[in-house]
Order: structure tokens, then sequence, then C-alpha cells
């Protein structure tokens, strides 16, 4: 069945990824982002060339996802072109490295912003959409970082990623009631594919990122590429992340998994959150809620 999905952060890696996969697989899809008329317009126009080359309907949104105003403007776009709303897909984000002391806490603040506060601003203009429908599904793209192995000098995007994850269980448990579900897709590191690594940078605040370099555990930056390569094959495919996310959505209601694994550095996450959503799982049971494990349609 067709479905009419929102894409956050659809201009490159995953997020574009996605929003080409799903239009190929018949659905419609309104991959959204920033500055659609000038930074990104070559993006716009390339995803209207692949929607008339393939014969799919993948639309193209403006959508800052730091922006309530222009959260807003863009879910009541789609909302009076398509009519509906029935997947919303949480991809947007930003990483940067360097040693964790050496951020500001407004550069701290700033990166929880873009992957944390966006889906909050995201879900109160979608999700009362979703609730008048009965039924509808959230997808948010997470890390393995949040429950599997971590190298250093990545604090500030790991730390984002697992308040995102938190949130995301929180979100599942609360809204299971009103027929909507919950996926989410647990990447691990993949070094081709993404712009992660192309727009990430070291901190603004210099001295100290120097000072660090120059003491005895120096050198993060080749530290950082060097753990990389170490543990993600060459040919790790960050197209599976968008297959996965399209077998999720083609589910039918009640068979959708509540996290997909795609990591080829088997980093330990499919351990490490199995544990966690279990002990999850069996709190809610202990406290009487256990039905909010499993969604159900309204009526």
């Amino acid at each position: 069945m067709n479905k009419v999905i929102l894409i956050t952060g659809a201009s490159s890696g995953f997020g574009r990824l996605t929003a080409e996969a799903l239009a190929r697989a018949g659905h419609t899809v309104y991959a959204s982002m920033r500055n659609t008329t000038t930074r990104n317009a070559p993006v716009v126009q390339q995803m209207a060339a692949f929607s008339r080359e393939h014969g799919v309907d993948l639309r193209t949104v403006e959508l800052d996802v730091q922006s309530q105003p222009s959260v807003d403007a863009a879910v009541a776009g789609v909302i009076a072109d398509a009519g509906r709303i029935d997947v919303l897909i949480h991809n947007a984000g930003h990483m940067v490295f360097g040693p964790a002391e050496a951020f500001t806490p407004e550069q701290y603040a700033q990166l929880y912003d873009v992957n944390v506060l966006s889906t909050q601003r995201v879900n109160r203009a979608v999700l009362p959409h979703l609730r008048r429908q009965g039924e509808g599904l959230l997808v948010w793209v997470s890390s393995s970082s949040s429950a599997g192995g971590t190298p250093p000098y990545l604090a500030p995007y790991f730390a984002a990623k697992a308040a995102m994850d938190a949130i995301a269980v929180q979100y599942a448990r609360e809204l299971s009631r009103w027929g909507i579900e919950t996926s989410i897709i647990v990447p691990g590191a993949f070094t081709g594919g993404t712009n992660h690594f192309a727009h990430s940078g070291v901190p603004a605040d210099g001295q100290r990122a120097v000072e660090y370099e120059a003491g005895p555990y120096g050198g993060f930056g080749e530290q950082i590429q060097k753990a990389f390569a170490a543990i993600v094959p060459e040919d790790a495919d960050a197209s599976l992340v968008a297959e996965a996310i399209v077998d999720v959505v083609d589910a039918p209601f009640g068979k959708r998994p509540f996290r997909v694994h795609i990591d080829p550095s088997q980093d330990g996450a499919d351990v490490g959150f199995t544990v966690l959503d279990r002990v999850r799982a069996e709190m809610l049971h202990r406290v009487g809620m256990g039905d909010l494990l499993t969604p159900a349609r309204r009526g």
C-alpha cells in the first residue's frame, strides 16, 4: 500500500538513500532539507530528475529541523498536498569529533539541538495528524554507539544519539495506544556512503584542542581515523540502512520490529540493546503497563 512519508535530513547520506529507496518501493516520499533554493538547490534538481527517470513520487520540501515555524510550515504543506502523513522518519543529525573537553557548552547544546530537540519539534507538528488517523509509524535512525563499543573523541555526538534513542523508546510506549508504531534503526559505523565525516569537524575552541593535541594522548584526528579503519569493512554499504527502512515501512501493522541493527563493524550494540530493551519491557510488566509494548489500532 502506498504510504505518504516525511523524512528529515534527506539531502545526503542515509536520508537521501532512504528517500530514493522508499520512492522506488512505490511510496510518496517528501524528502525534507534546508536551503532548497540555495545550497541544496542542486539536490532538489537531482531528486526531481530521479523522480522523472524512475517514474516514482519523490518530492522535496524545505524544512529546517532547528526552526519550529519551518517545521510547522513544512508539515502543513505536506498535509495540504497529500492529505495525510503515514510515516515520519527521524534522520536529521550532525556529527563532530575532537576531545570532549575542547567543546564549549554552547557547542554541545548546538549538537543536541540538531540531533535531539529537532525530533521534538517535528513530532509536535506531525503526531496530532497520526493520532487522528489512529495509525502511523515513527522510524528513528539511532546509532550503535548508544549501546555498543565506542572509540573516543566523539563524545558530543554519541551523547546526543543516546539521548535521542532514549526519547524514541519513551515515545514508543506513549504512542502505542494510539495505533502508532515505532521502529528504531541502529546503524553501526560506515565510512562511505554518508556525510558524517565529510561535514564533521573539530571544535571551535581551538586552544583547548591544541593543548590536548600537544599532550601525551594527542593525535586524536589520526587516532579516530585509524579506529574506524580497523573496525569498518571496506565494502560496508550504507544502502543497507535504506533497505532496512524500506522493509520496516512495507511490513504489515503489528509485524514491524522494534529495533533493526545494521552494523558492519559488529560493535556489540545488538547485545547491549537486547538487554536494555528486555529490562525495560520487564519493568513495564511489573508496573502493570505491559500493554504499551504492543501497538494496537484504535477502534
